[in-house]
């Protein structure tokens, strides 16, 4: 576990020649964010300008300049946290001191400011799609765990990249693929499933500022009628109706079947309509101290004295300058139902906050297949996550007393 106290920052900055210097005895203010409807990191610094045996401050860091903030918990961790490209850069001189403040984005920040038009023929796959435009715009690969569903012929005019490619990810979660975030981490962008993150931090009480929630039926969606293509009048006719929780009243979204498109792939994508904007919108706001390692898209657990359960972090913000951080999250539910013969719902017999008996064997340090193991002893303990992101060990348990230690991811049937 990280022991926050101890964390510290520093920043390198390297220059146009590709000498890297650490700046962090210089730093006034620093601090990186990750927005919802973003792609790209944005992060920024107040430093002293002050005169070094290279120059001052600012004869060094140039717009252009690649700049990475690094963080390190003391003992095991020591790692990029967030990178940037000098984009906004201010001298301010004053009576007593100089300041140098610069605002730095990583290389998705090109997909963000850049317009395009692009055309996908019928049947063209999400992995084929999203890659063709990282590989135009030159930008390196990493891993790619996103969905790869076919989609209907499309055409893009004069449309910002990053609105081309996170529609094309929608697209794919309304025809059942996994809802997914693009980062880019020490040069390299990747496609990941929201909850991919191996460490899953825990926000209690007693470790958190504040909590804030709310809950809202002003944006919710109970209703999503399915129309064809319009005849030589212009008149589309309704081909599938889905209703949700109209108990609030009809709140109707129309969704147009494309021309290529099956009805059965049209009803998919108005029921993910329904499964994404059909439910009551609960939003959390987290303040706490800062753990610079967690990024958007992250799979966090919450402990406040109202709730408890999975989120998801939609939006980050970190401030160096105060070792806290500020997250928008989305609640990730607490598991699966399923279907008995008959067509019953039926639920889960364990949920989060259950107290179970552990058979005793292997907790993991992830949900991953591959991952780490050691022995853990049997006893009680707390159902904290379950349906884990890897899937291979999907019930994340904590000891409740000392009979046991088991503190990791186990395998299903480890328990009772």
């Amino acid at each position: 576990m990280i022991d926050l106290s101890n964390i510290k920052y520093r920043v390198v900055v390297m220059d146009e020649e590709g000498n890297q210097y650490n700046i962090k005895d210089f730093i006034q203010s620093l601090g990186w964010e990750e927005n919802e409807k973003e792609i790209s990191t944005r992060s920024s610094f107040t430093a002293r300008n002050d005169k070094t045996s290279k120059g001052y401050l600012s004869d060094i860091i140039k717009p252009g300049c690649l700049v990475g903030i690094f963080a390190s918990d003391g003992a095991s961790f020591d790692e990029e946290v967030a990178r940037g490209y000098v984009e906004e850069w201010n001298s301010v001189e004053g009576s007593s001191q100089n300041d140098l403040k610069c605002t730095c984005y990583d290389e998705l920040y090109k997909l963000q400011k850049s317009q395009d038009n692009r055309y996908y023929p019928s049947g063209t796959g999400t992995k084929s799609a999203v890659q063709s435009i990282f590989d135009d715009w030159g930008l390196p690969q990493g891993d790619y765990r996103g969905p790869n569903t076919p989609h209907g012929k499309t055409t893009y005019k004069n449309r910002y990249l990053s609105d081309i490619l996170l529609e094309l990810l929608d697209d794919a979660v309304k025809k059942g693929g996994e809802k997914c975030v693009i980062r880019a981490a020490k040069g390299y962008i990747s496609v990941l499933p929201w909850g991919s993150n191996e460490t899953v931090y825990v926000f209690k009480a007693d470790n958190t500022k504040s909590f804030s929630q709310s809950v809202s039926t002003a944006n919710l969606i109970t209703r999503v009628i399915v129309v064809g293509q319009g005849d030589d009048g212009g008149k589309r006719s309704v081909e599938a109706t889905l209703n949700g929780e109209t108990r609030y009243g009809i709140r109707q979204r129309i969704y147009t079947r494309g021309s290529d498109e099956t009805l059965s792939d049209a009803n998919s994508a108005a029921k993910e309509i329904l499964n994404k904007e059909g439910g009551i919108e609960r939003k959390m706001t987290v303040q706490s101290p800062d753990v610079p390692f967690l990024r958007k898209g992250d799979l966090v657990y919450i402990m406040s004295g109202v709730v408890s359960g999975n989120y998801y972090v939609k939006s980050i913000r970190h401030d160096a300058e105060t070792y806290s951080m500020t997250m928008e999250v989305e609640y990730a539910g607490t598991g699966q139902t399923g279907s008995d013969g008959d067509g019953k719902q039926k639920i889960e017999e364990h949920q989060v906050g259950d107290i179970v008996e552990f058979h005793g064997g292997t907790h993991y340090v992830s949900s991953y297949p591959g991952a780490k193991g050691y022995s853990a002893k049997a006893g009680k303990a707390k159902v904290t996550i379950k349906d884990g992101p890897g899937k291979a060990h999907p019930w994340h348990l904590i000891h409740v007393d000392d009979g046991s230690n088991v503190y990791g991811w186990v395998d299903e049937g480890a328990f009772e």
